[in-house]
């Protein structure tokens, strides 16, 4: 499957992956609670990295892209693991590996060449010294990334707040099925 066609069905994949998770779903509450911590700074990384991009009007290199050019990826990504780990069921971390690579991989290089021809050498320098996904330890400097704020507007825009509810209902669905099922 091509990049772009993995980019218009990476979310509607992710909602049937998501209610398959659920239905194989075995939480327990020690499960709950170390993937209810990963997925909670997994949700905190994309608030961040939402209030410090601007789609298509510049490149984003503040916040926590100043560590990782794809952090809403890398949120995502330990969301993802941390509801994994909370299910219980070691066999849906081979599901999840899956979905990564033959997911968001592809998307996050296609995404890179149309940012490589959005804003040029600019974009260059910085994928030259910013990792894809896994963050480097130390930030990003240019004289224009140095006075940028989280911007609670951006956050707002680009509704990253439905991630926030998608996962107290996931949790609470795990939950409950912990509860009442197992």
């Amino acid at each position: 499957m091509s990049g772009s066609l993995v980019q218009r069905w990476r979310v509607p994949l992710g909602f049937v992956c998501a209610a398959l998770f659920l239905l194989l779903a075995r939480p327990k509450p020690l499960t709950l609670i170390i993937g209810g911590l990963i997925s909670l700074f997994g949700l905190c990384i994309r608030a961040w990295a939402s209030g410090h991009i601007q789609k298509n009007v510049r490149l984003a290199i503040t916040g926590p892209y100043a560590f990782t050019r794809n952090p809403l990826y890398l949120g995502s990504f330990l969301l993802g693991l941390g509801f994994t780990i909370a299910a219980g069921r070691w066999v849906l971390g081979a599901v999840f590996g899956a979905l990564l690579l033959g997911i968001y991989l592809p998307v996050m290089r296609v995404e890179a060449n149309d940012l490589e021809k959005a804003f040029g050498e600019e974009y260059r320098r910085y994928a030259a010294s910013v990792p894809l996904f896994l963050p480097r330890l130390t930030r990003y400097h240019t004289s224009s990334n140095e006075a940028a704020h989280f911007d609670r507007g951006l956050y707002l825009k680009y509704r990253e707040y439905r991630a926030a509810l998608g996962f107290a209902l996931g949790w609470l669905a795990l939950v409950i099925k912990s509860y009442y099922i197992n």
